[in-house]
């Protein structure tokens, strides 16, 4: 095996556990600004995150459930941008606002990724702002080597393509890459890109079969904080509620 050199971090759900307390209320007083008199609840949007890509959310949304009919294909797509754009901006202010905060041990994880003299980066379907406005503001202290997100790729999770473009961009090996993930859809992309995977589950995720990821943590965790369960890896895994960069590069190197 190789010798892991870089963590990449997806971000919604394994940096900020944005869905149901971010990503939902956006959506939600996006709708209701522009005068729609639906929400979408807990179970909804669950059942709308099997779908990555926000634009791809409402689109997915409007047609099952009938909401313009008769809309042309090319209004569609402008009042999805609008509304996108609208929803984007009161994410932001949620993030910006501190009523967000940092997932357990994600912080702690890429602050020893960095000071190991690893590759640190971010790979997300989130909308680019919203990923810059995490990892720009609230992790500035973090050496990101890149921040891939929104359209930087046509395909979204499960599709592989945003990290492909990571090894392309960094000229690694996919045997020398971690990637923390927190759904089946981001676990998916990473396999088929050939990379390890430890997923971080959530409220959304933990009951997702997650089985082909390599280690499986409820969180992080901190020393002086949470901690993690264990939810699945090998016997050689030596785990004390903590994911630790060494332990990783042990794990995936022997």
């Amino acid at each position: 095996m190789s010798e892991i050199k870089a963590i990449f971090f997806d971000q919604d759900g394994v940096v900020i556990d944005t869905e149901k307390d971010g990503h939902r209320v956006a959506f939600n007083e996006t709708f209701k600004e522009f005068g729609y008199d639906f929400e979408w609840d807990v179970d909804k949007y669950h059942e709308l995150l099997q779908i990555s890509g926000g634009k791809e959310r409402m689109r997915h949304y409007f047609h099952a459930e009938g909401v313009h009919p008769d809309m042309k294909p090319d209004e569609e797509d402008e009042l999805i941008k609008k509304l996108h754009k609208k929803k984007t901006e009161i994410f932001i202010g949620l993030i910006e606002s501190g009523k967000l905060p940092l997932r357990t041990g994600v912080k702690r994880l890429m602050k020893e990724t960095m000071d190991g003299g690893l590759i640190v980066g971010i790979c997300t379907t989130a909308n680019e702002r919203s990923a810059n406005a995490i990892a720009r503001g609230m992790l500035q202290d973090i050496k990101f080597e890149f921040v891939l997100a929104g359209d930087v790729v046509s395909k979204k999770k499960p599709d592989p393509e945003i990290y492909l473009l990571a090894l392309e961009k960094t000229g690694l090996k996919p045997d020398e890459c971690v990637v923390i993930e927190d759904s089946r859809n981001g676990l998916l992309a990473a396999k088929e890109a050939g990379m390890h995977v430890v997923a971080t589950t959530n409220i959304y995720t933990e009951n997702e079969d997650l089985s082909e990821a390599d280690i499986v943590v409820t969180c992080l965790g901190e020393p002086d904080g949470e901690k993690g369960i264990l939810k699945q890896a090998d016997e050689k895994l030596e785990f004390d509620g903590i994911i630790h960069v060494d332990q990783l590069i042990k794990y995936f190197s022997d």
